[in-house]
């Protein structure tokens, strides 16, 4: 019995014991169960919070946008604004800046420019490069507006019409580095020189000194020369470019036909209504008394720069060259002039540039001015201008002022003395030469025999009614007036009417400018109308 609840007991075990590891199982299933719940809802929980992050930082973010919208149109529309600013401000400026009625150009470059080079010609030579270099931007000083265009101005003079009767005297554009700007700013003539046959550099530095007080300069430059060769080059490279950009080409017949008057314009000044004025003078080396030294000079000159002129102007009276003025004696003036004359009239150019003598202010006795007289007659010379600097110290201005020392140093200089004090004696000396000149004219073969027939025909009885009939001389019979530039003194419209009323056909100006500024040409222009009115 024993044995066999043993028995009973083993098997009853033995079925249970299979039972318990998969308890356990279904235990371990359930705990893993409930660590993946606790897992998913942890995880749900962190996903629910990120969601609320995201959802947090892009509200943030679509609130920050909100709120800098406005600064950045704000701060667009502040850049735009100043841009536009910016850019008007400029264009206003260079409208103002370039235009020669603008105030800044007499008050505020001028003074600055003396301040910043208290050396006169470290002045004139800074003036020179910067408006050569304007003009190459297009940035320089100009007339705006056609104020030549009412034709209230205009003149004649040998044959051409010009805009007006002003002008800007050699020395300024020594080199014709700038006669295009120069054009620009007013004038109907512009004088570029003098200029040598070989380069010379002129007398020692300091050789150019002010006198604010009296708007006056002396100088001694000593004609200061590249030489004609060069000035050739930069004149002959200016018609060049003007054929090339008209349609003309580049080649020689393209400078040629522009030359040959095909373009147009004037082969000298390029410009309607304007001419070019070549100055030419003798080298300081050529003997004084070799007359025929000399004409070659001058003929040289002639031979390179003549067709790329409309005037050419023979300078024998800079009182900076030492024996030049002598040359304005009858004999040897008349020999240098005949020889210049016949060059000019070789040159390889339909139309013949003009010639003119330049005469000293100083040569004022009658004996002198009728001695030119004669030789501008006797040589065929188209004209004189009148006059150049002056050795004289005339005495300041207004009566009774006296100059600072410094100026007082400065009037003890050698040189030529330029200003407003020369213009009385301008004034008078172009009524002179206008007086003689018309006096001493020649009288051609027809002429005469019209006069001899006039007094004939005077003297003959009342009742004589069969006389032929006296013919006047045609124009072509009669010899062309001889023309006068008038050159001294002159700063203003009313003194440029007074050398006109006195026989002069242009008023030129040189130390007007360099006191006066950019606008000194239009303001003259300006004034001399109000003057006609």
């Amino acid at each position: 019995m024993a044995i066999n609840a043993v028995a009973l007991a083993w098997r009853s075990a033995g079925r249970r014991a299979p039972a318990l590891p998969s308890l356990r199982a279904t235990q371990r299933t359930s705990i893993l169960h409930r660590e993946s719940l606790l897992r998913q809802v942890r995880y749900s929980s962190d996903a629910a919070s990120q969601t609320k992050e995201a959802a947090k930082e892009t509200t943030a973010q679509v609130t920050q946008t909100v709120k800098e919208t406005p600064k950045k149109a704000g701060r667009k529309l502040k850049r735009t604004v100043l841009g536009t600013s910016l850019a008007l401000t400029l264009l206003v400026g260079y409208i103002y800046g370039t235009d020669t009625r603008a105030s800044v150009h007499r008050y505020g470059v001028v003074p600055l420019v003396r301040l910043l080079y208290p050396d006169a010609e470290d002045a004139h030579h800074f003036g020179v490069d910067i408006l050569k270099t304007l003009y190459k931007y297009g940035l320089n000083p100009r007339e705006r507006g056609d104020p030549d265009g009412d034709g209230s101005l205009v003149t004649e003079v040998f044959g051409y019409t010009l805009s007006n009767p002003i002008g800007i005297s050699g020395g300024l554009d020594k080199h014709a580095d700038i006669p295009d700007p120069l054009f620009e700013i007013g004038p109907a003539i512009v004088e570029v020189g003098g200029t040598t046959p070989l380069p010379q550099e002129g007398n020692p530095r300091p050789r150019v000194f002010r006198l604010p007080s009296q708007n006056a300069m002396i100088n001694r430059y000593g004609l200061n020369s590249k030489g004609a060769d060069h000035m050739a080059a930069v004149l002959e490279q200016r018609v060049r470019d003007f054929a090339y950009a008209n349609g003309f080409g580049e080649h020689d017949l393209a400078e040629q036909r522009v030359l040959n008057g095909e373009a147009g314009v004037p082969p000298g000044s390029l410009r309607e209504g304007k001419l070019l004025a070549v100055q030419v003078a003798k080298n300081k080396a050529t003997p004084d008394s070799d007359i025929e030294a000399i004409k070659r000079d001058y003929v040289y000159c002639v031979d390179r720069l003549a067709k790329y002129a409309d005037i050419l102007v023979v300078n024998v009276s800079s009182p900076n060259t030492p024996g030049l003025r002598d040359l304005q004696a009858a004999a040897p003036l008349t020999a240098i002039l005949k020889a210049v004359v016949g060059a000019a009239k070789s040159v390889d150019r339909k139309t013949k540039p003009f010639v003119m003598v330049k005469v000293s202010p100083d040569e004022d006795s009658d004996e002198q001015v009728s001695g030119i007289c004669d030789a501008v007659w006797g040589s065929g010379v188209d004209g004189v201008i009148v006059g150049n600097t002056t050795n004289r110290r005339p005495d300041p201005l207004p009566q009774g002022f006296t100059l600072p020392s410094k100026e007082q140093t400065a009037l003890k200089e050698t040189g030529g003395y330029s200003g407003p004090q020369l213009f009385d004696r301008t004034v008078a000396l172009v009524s002179r030469y206008r007086s003689l000149l018309d006096a001493t004219a020649p009288t051609t073969p027809k002429v005469i025999e019209a006069q001899e027939a006039s007094a004939t025909t005077t003297q003959a009885e009342p009742d004589m009614e069969n006389l032929p009939p006296v013919e006047a001389p045609s124009a072509s019979e009669v010899l062309p007036r001889k023309v006068i530039f008038a050159s001294g003194g002159i700063t203003n419209g009313q003194q440029a009417k007074a050398v006109l009323n006195a026989g002069a056909s242009i008023a030129m100006m040189y130390t007007a400018i360099t006191y006066g500024g950019m606008g000194t040409v239009t303001r003259v222009k300006d004034e001399l109308r109000k003057e006609q009115q």
